[in-house]
């Protein structure tokens, strides 16, 4: 009873968070409206119109689903038997899902810890949520584990995506990365209605699976740009992973002074390093002879350096 009391109260105060939100929304496009009417051509302006106007059109969509769902809960509240829970709302007045503390807010090291520690308890019920293909089978698993939604999960996921990409497992990729985004705009829904994600999961996926065009356009745009920076990350990974190994290969060739013989072959002239590989001692003199007495008196003794470090 005291869950259903605070579900009520969520909606409540959620439907009058997008309500406020919607009516600051639409006085910025009468305001905006207003100043393109002067006839002047301005495409900054224009952007700013188009992005209110979808602002907008999401809220409003929004307030119907939230206003849908509060009938639907005071429809179940009249089915409820009379008891002590129903006749008082005491200590259910409102939500402390949006109360934000000093000891809320965590430094970068708590948040890593957490994230640790998150992904090390709930790898298996992440990596499960990420293969998942249907809207149901998704808002179901989340209704059945509602510790996944948040922020650690989405974190995860993206790097799950990126440990795919790598392997060249790209379908795997996209298929996770999908689940990523869902998780995305979720969070992003709670975050514009100032409410705990686990209070707000069922009304996304009611919506985006009666969306309309603009709003499924969005949720791919995002898909789009998550899978390409993921493929970047991955790049950037495979990259550094093989300077590592070059570098762990030209540890093993240095000799006791720090000279790689690499280095010291390619810092030659090139006649040089045709002597060296002819092994013609007439062509190496001719080469230091032509060389200014301080460049010739450098590279012999590298090399000279060398060959004594590694005998």
């Amino acid at each position: 009873m005291a869950e259903f009391q605070q579900r009520g109260d969520d909606l409540e105060n959620n439907f009058a968070e997008c309500k406020r939100r919607l009516e600051e929304a639409e006085r910025h496009l009468k305001q905006l409206e207003a100043r393109r009417s002067d006839g002047k051509e301005d495409e900054e302006r224009d952007t700013e119109l188009k992005k209110v106007q979808a602002v907008v059109e999401k809220l409003k969509e929004d307030q119907k689903s939230f206003g849908r769902l509060i009938r639907e809960y005071r429809q179940e509240e009249k089915t409820l038997p009379w008891n002590v829970d129903t006749l008082s709302k005491e200590g259910f007045s409102k939500s402390v899902l949006n109360i934000t503390t000093v000891a809320d807010k965590e430094t970068e090291e708590q948040k890593m810890e957490k994230q640790k520690t998150f992904v090390e308890k709930h790898t298996k019920e992440i990596k499960h949520f990420g293969m998942l293909h249907r809207w149901d089978d998704s808002q179901k698993y989340l209704s059945d584990n509602p510790h996944l939604v948040c922020e650690e999960t989405a974190n995860c996921l993206v790097v799950v995506c990126i440990d795919f990409e790598i392997d060249e497992k790209h379908a795997l990729m996209e298929q996770v990365a999908h689940q990523a985004i869902v998780m995305k705009f979720i969070l992003d829904l709670a975050e514009t209605l100032k409410v705990d994600p686990r209070g707000c999961f069922r009304q996304f996926f009611s919506k985006i699976k009666t969306a309309d065009q603009s709003y499924q356009d969005a949720f791919n745009r995002e898909l789009e740009s998550l899978k390409d920076r993921v493929r970047g990350c991955a790049r950037i990974r495979m990259e550094s992973a093989m300077k590592e190994l070059e570098e762990e290969e030209r540890q093993e060739r240095l000799g006791p002074g720090g000279l790689d013989p690499v280095e010291v072959y390619q810092s030659l002239p090139k006649e040089m390093q045709k002597s060296f590989d002819d092994k013609n001692i007439e062509m190496l003199q001719e080469v230091m002879n032509r060389l200014s007495p301080e460049e010739a008196k450098y590279h012999l003794r590298r090399c000279i350096d060398f060959r004594t470090m590694g005998a």
